[in-house]
């Protein structure tokens, strides 16, 4: 729980187990709190399950990052499938896909912000190796007037290792709730499985040649001076016919909540993770006046 004293905030309760460990790193920029979300190892593996529950108080910002992409292993190195073959099997397992031999790994993450708070979620993107299976469901609980920055993204895998789109399954949701009200759900499921039998294609084959996607959800009074310039940017562009792909490419949904709200969903996608990373330092530069440039830069600093 982060709470607001005065001009400054302050956590009443912050603390993890294995595979998460939560690291706040003190800033000068008022009633701004930092956590980085860190894993033992540098990555998560195979049965690794994180839940985690955050709340932020009124008039408090929270940002959280991560120290590097979030790294998903099918099985922790030199650990033999068999080991983990012969672990208990959890209740349900027949219900869910892979459980049976512990390969998926799990996050399940739920924020509550409340009246005039902020939440600003800005990791780095998670990069699943050969084999992994991942699954993620983020929720989110907003007051009316509180705010909030979603970045949702991952990237094809190790490239310089061959395992360009080489995961078995990558599934994300995410929530948002203002007032009891749900205003958006989003959902990317990806599986390297036959989509079309008549012409099959790998799953590499269906999203290149790119190689890193994003998902940004923006919401609340403190970030419409974002969405109205990402508006004007996005009324500029020009769609032409093109022999080869761009480098990269973009959209924007901007919609109104039945509150009056103005929110937005961006998309995005490029051939490299450093070229998404860039333009969404520019394009949400503004946040900078809520989190300070020095957090700002921690968030979108080179990989």
């Amino acid at each position: 729980m982060l709470s607001s004293y005065g001009s400054n905030v302050a956590f009443s309760e912050l603390s993890s187990t294995y595979p998460l460990k939560l690291l706040a790193p003190r800033t000068t920029q008022g009633r701004v709190a930092v956590v980085y979300l860190l894993t033992y190892g540098g990555g998560l593996v195979g049965g690794d399950l994180v839940n985690l529950s955050t709340e932020v108080g009124s008039n408090s910002v929270l940002v959280v990052l991560s120290q590097g992409s979030t790294k998903v292993f099918k099985t922790r190195p030199g650990q033999r499938l068999a080991s983990i073959s012969q672990s208990p099997m959890p209740p349900n397992a027949a219900d869910k896909p892979l459980a049976i031999s512990g390969l998926i790994t799990t996050q399940h993450m739920t924020f509550r912000v409340e009246p005039s708070g902020a939440l600003f979620l800005l990791p780095d993107p998670v990069t699943c190796f050969q084999s992994a299976s991942y699954n993620q469901k983020q929720t989110f609980h907003l007051s009316q007037d509180a705010s909030l920055v979603l970045l949702d993204w991952m990237t094809s895998g190790r490239r310089t290792m061959g395992e360009d789109w080489a995961f078995s399954r990558y599934y994300s949701a995410n929530e948002i709730w203002v007032d009891g009200r749900r205003i958006a759900k989003d959902v990317m499921l990806l599986e390297d499985k036959e989509v079309y039998p008549q012409a099959p294609r790998s799953l590499g084959e269906r999203l290149a040649p790119y190689s890193c996607y994003a998902m940004v959800m923006l919401c609340g009074p403190l970030v419409q001076g974002v969405i109205s310039e990402m508006i004007a940017q996005y009324d500029r562009i020009s769609v032409l016919k093109t022999k080869s792909p761009p480098e990269m490419l973009w959209s924007l949904s901007p919609m109104v909540s039945e509150g009056g709200t103005r929110w937005a969903v961006v998309r995005a996608a490029g051939k490299e993770t450093e070229m998404i990373k860039r333009w969404l330092g520019g394009t949400l530069a503004e946040l900078q006046q809520v989190m300070g440039i020095d957090v700002y830069r921690r968030a979108f600093s080179a990989m």
